[in-house]
């Protein structure tokens, strides 16, 4: 048995930070960062029958062209992602009453729409990315039992990028089947998962970051033909803990800054709004 401790539940039998009973997701969940962008998604739906919000977990489920289908927020971060993507694994592979694994496993597709920045001149503002990988230079996935899809590719990574900060990467690839249903329409590559807005991206306000350098030196890295295309705050945490707990994911990201260009998009939510037509379209 998986402790109270462990395995917390409310007392109408919700998992703990997301309020949701087994009932009450599909197979299909998409994910958002911000809370008021759930129901930017969810109005494209036929019909919507849960409605749940618990600190910034909201969660809508409805139906789409006939199919159930899920929209949650999860907030910024990957430690956030440590949570939703645990919880919903939870509800979909935990029986609540005995508190032990069930006996078959249910995967479940979780594409990410959300926001990024971008780190090559020739992917302008308002256009979209879906993360064929990505390198994690947050600590989430190293307290867990992972290892690296390409690793090659991360110790080149870390020698040339990261040993001077002192961290090190991890990195995981997107779920081919769902690139291929949702992400055509994207420009593809890998996109860097930062634990931070400021500084982890290179940004200076009042205080810098440790390696001033280094997105310059991000922007110009490559390896055996492969680029960073764009950087935000999730999505290695979502390829990671979905490749642990048996799941398919993909990252989309509408791009609402150009680093190198220094430009800015002019109506993100609009360009938001695409990202999300285009992806529904697609289910």
């Amino acid at each position: 048995m998986i402790s109270a401790a462990e395995l917390i539940l409310t007392n109408r039998g919700s998992i703990y930070h997301l309020d949701l009973t087994p009932d009450e997701i599909a197979d299909t969940i998409f994910t958002v960062g911000d809370p008021a962008r759930v129901g930017n998604v969810s109005k494209y739906f036929d019909t919507v029958d849960v409605q749940r919000a618990h600190r910034e977990f909201v969660t809508h489920t409805g139906t789409l062209r006939g199919k159930r289908v899920s929209v949650v927020s999860t907030g910024i971060g990957p430690d956030n992602i440590d949570i939703v993507f645990t919880e919903l694994d939870a509800l979909v592979n935990i029986d609540f009453n005995t508190r032990k694994p069930n006996e078959h496993h249910r995967a479940l597709n979780l594409i990410r729409i959300g926001t990024s920045g971008s780190l090559q001149r020739d992917i302008d503002v308002d256009s979209f990315v879906a993360s064929e990988a990505a390198i994690g230079i947050d600590n989430l996935m190293f307290f867990y039992d992972y290892k690296s899809d390409n690793v090659g590719l991360v110790d080149d990574f870390n020698h040339h990028l990261l040993d001077r900060i002192g961290t090190k990467a991890y990195h995981y690839e997107g779920d081919k089947t769902l690139m291929q249903q949702y992400g055509a329409h994207c420009h593809q590559g890998i996109t860097v998962t930062c634990p931070g807005f400021y500084g982890p991206q290179g940004r200076k306000l009042r205080v810098g970051p440790k390696d001033p350098t280094f997105i310059d030196r991000l922007q110009e890295w490559r390896h055996n033909g492969h680029r960073v295309t764009n950087f935000e705050m999730e999505t290695s945490g979502i390829y990671g803990m979905a490749r642990l707990l048996g799941h398919r994911a993909l990252s989309l990201s509408a791009i609402v800054a150009n680093r190198p260009a220094g430009t800015f998009s002019k109506d993100g939510v609009a360009t938001v709004d695409k990202l999300i037509r285009a992806t529904l379209e697609k289910f």
